[in-house]
């Protein structure tokens, strides 16, 4: 292409025409000239090794970034639901403790109850001891009945002697 610029051109119209016409195009005119070279094209070729060594190093650089990134969000959620937990592990405590009191005196007088039955049990007496001290209360009340029955009977014949002997004036008494 460069050959058909540096050769003389007429500046007649058909002329002019050939040469702009020529100028993109390959014709035999142009094939039979001697002059540069015929310019090689030289490709450079990367090497596959390197061409699939990039993308496994972005791959596994993009991978540990993502990866990293999911951790820092992951402890920092886990950091604020423990952060969380230990505020409502804290309340509960407190809440515990105020509702502790009350329950711990209710406890005390429980036990103190529990304490003076415990007590009274050992000092009642089951219903065999109270049958048997039935039983013996009636023996002495029919003793004491006959005893009285008795002194009642002494008292009435005394008192038959003396109202005898204010009336008859007689010397004997009855024991």
């Amino acid at each position: 292409m460069a050959s058909l610029l540096l050769k003389p051109v007429s500046l007649s119209r058909v002329n002019v025409v050939a040469v702009r016409s020529r100028m993109f195009s390959t014709s035999r005119v142009i094939l039979n000239e001697v002059g540069a070279p015929p310019v090689q094209k030289h490709y450079s070729r990367k090497p596959v090794g390197g061409f699939a060594e990039g993308r496994i190093v972005g791959f596994l650089f993009g991978f540990s970034l993502a990866s990293s990134y999911a951790a820092y969000h992951l402890l920092d959620e886990f950091k604020q639901a423990s952060a969380a937990l230990q505020v409502s592990v804290e309340k509960l405590q407190q809440s515990t403790e105020m509702a502790w009191i009350p329950v711990t005196a209710h406890v005390r007088r429980i036990e103190a109850v529990e304490k003076d039955l415990k007590a009274l049990t050992a000092a009642s007496a089951s219903k065999d001891d109270i049958s048997k001290v039935r039983a013996e209360l009636k023996k002495h009340y029919e003793v004491l009945h006959t005893e009285f029955l008795d002194l009642r009977t002494h008292v009435w014949g005394m008192q038959q002697d003396l109202h005898s002997l204010s009336k008859k004036e007689s010397t004997s008494v009855r024991v």
